[in-house]
C-alpha cells in the first residue's frame, strides 16, 4: 500500500479560508454505498433516522498561537525579540510543550510576555520543543490565554490570512466544552443549535466523547510505505455511560454515525476487543485499508489533504475506489475542501 495510493489533484481556489454563513448552509455529499447525491448541512434530517445516534467530539479549541517579546539585558544594552508561540499540549508536571519561533532566541530560564497578565518562563527543551511554565493556571489562564492568544488556523488557511477576532466563533463547535485541542473537529464545525434540536425531534439521539485534536494532525506522511507510518498520540475520554449509550444503540439495530474522524478514531479505539467500553488514555489508532469496524455505522466528515492518514481512513470506511470517485464528483462540482470546506456523508454498503 503506497502513499501514492491516496494521492489527488486540487485546484488552490477549492481550499475554504472561511466558512459557510450560516453553518448548516455549507454543501453535504452524500455517498451511500456507490450513488453520490448532492444536499446541504441542513437537509441532514432526510437522510438521518429515528434510532441513529451521533457521537460528537466536545473537545473546545484554545487559542494556541501566542505573539510576546522576550527581554535581555548585556553589556551590548538592552535588547528585545519577538517570539511566536504555538501551544501543543499541558504537561504532567504542569509545563506546556509548544513550537516556539525562533527558540535560538531564548535561553532556559528566559521569560516571555505575551501580555500584562501572560508570560511563560522556558524550562526546558526536547526534540525540538520548548515546555513552557506560565505565569498563572487554572480559571486566570484560561482568560488570560483567551484575551492574548489566536486560533490556531491549519497551515493551509494561514498561509493566506492571519486568524482574527472571528475565527474565535467559526473554529469553535457550539457544543465545545474541554479544553485542550490545538485543532477543531471540523466536521462538527457545520452543527447549530437549531439543526441538533431538529434532528432531536425526530429521534436521533447523541453521545459526546472527548478527543483533544493536535497539531499532529496536520503532519504529512513522509514514508512511501503507508504501513510504516507512525501515527502521533492524542488523548481522549470515552466515558462508561458515552460506551453504555453506543452499545446500546448497536443492541437494538441503530446506526452509530462519529461526527468527523476524532469521534471515530476514538470510539473505534474503545471498542478494539470487540465491544465498546469506557476508555481513557492517549491514542495513536491508524486506520487504513483493511481496518475492521466495530463500532461506526457511517461517518460525517469534511474533505480531507491528499496523501493524509484521513484519505486513508475515508478509504478503510467506503472503500479506494469509491473514495477516488467520491473526490473526483466533490472536485467536478466544486466543492469547498479542508477545515472550513463542505462536508459529506459516508455510508458504506456494509451499513444497515
Amino acid at each position: 500500500m503506497q502513499l501514492s495510493d491516496f494521492d489527488f489533484d486540487l485546484s488552490d481556489d477549492l481550499i475554504a479560508t472561511r466558512p459557510a454563513v450560516p453553518r448548516t448552509s455549507a454543501r453535504l455529499l452524500v455517498a451511500q454505498g456507490d450513488t453520490i447525491t448532492d444536499n446541504h448541512v441542513h437537509d441532514l434530517p432526510d437522510w438521518l433516522r429515528a434510532g441513529d445516534r451521533l457521537v460528537l467530539n466536545n473537545t473546545k479549541v484554545i487559542p494556541a498561537r501566542l505573539s510576546g517579546t522576550r527581554a535581555r539585558t548585556s553589556a551590548q544594552g538592552d535588547t528585545t525579540a519577538r517570539i511566536e508561540v504555538t501551544l501543543l499540549e499541558p504537561q504532567a508536571n504542569g509545563t506546556w510543550a509548544a513550537l516556539l519561533k525562533p527558540l535560538k532566541k531564548v535561553k532556559l530560564g528566559e521569560e516571555i510576555v505575551f501580555s500584562p497578565d501572560l508570560s511563560a518562563t522556558l524550562e526546558h527543551v526536547q526534540d525540538g520543543q520548548a515546555h513552557l511554565q506560565f505565569n498563572v493556571k487554572g480559571d486566570a489562564f484560561d482568560n488570560a490565554l483567551a484575551a492574548a492568544g489566536a486560533m490556531p488556523l491549519p497551515p493551509y488557511i494561514a498561509a493566506k490570512r492571519p486568524a482574527d477576532a472571528q475565527d474565535h466563533i467559526d473554529y469553535q463547535t457550539v457544543f465545545a466544552q474541554h479544553s485542550g485541542a490545538v485543532a477543531a473537529p471540523t466536521a462538527s464545525l457545520h452543527f447549530d443549535q437549531k439543526l441538533l434540536e431538529q434532528l432531536a425531534a425526530m429521534g436521533v439521539t447523541f453521545t459526546e466523547v472527548t478527543l483533544h485534536v493536535g497539531a499532529g494532525t496536520f503532519l504529512p506522511v513522509k514514508v512511501d510505505d503507508v504501513l510504516s507510518h507512525k501515527m502521533h498520540a492524542e488523548w481522549g475520554r470515552v466515558s462508561a455511560h458515552a460506551a453504555t449509550e453506543i452499545q446500546a444503540t448497536k443492541t437494538a439495530g441503530g446506526r452509530i454515525i462519529p461526527v468527523g474522524t476524532t469521534a471515530l478514531r476514538l470510539i473505534e479505539t474503545a471498542a478494539r476487543s470487540g465491544v465498546i467500553t469506557a476508555w481513557e488514555g492517549d491514542t495513536d489508532i491508524f486506520i487504513y485499508p483493511g481496518f475492521e469496524f466495530h463500532v461506526a455505522d457511517a461517518l460525517m466528515t469534511n474533505f480531507h489533504l491528499p496523501k493524509s492518514t484521513l484519505m486513508m481512513l475515508v478509504s478503510a470506511l467506503m472503500g479506494q475506489q469509491e473514495i477516488r470517485d467520491i473526490y473526483a464528483h466533490a472536485i467536478d462540482e466544486k466543492y469547498r475542501f479542508f477545515s472550513y470546506g463542505d462536508s459529506s456523508l459516508l455510508i458504506p454498503n456494509r451499513s444497515r
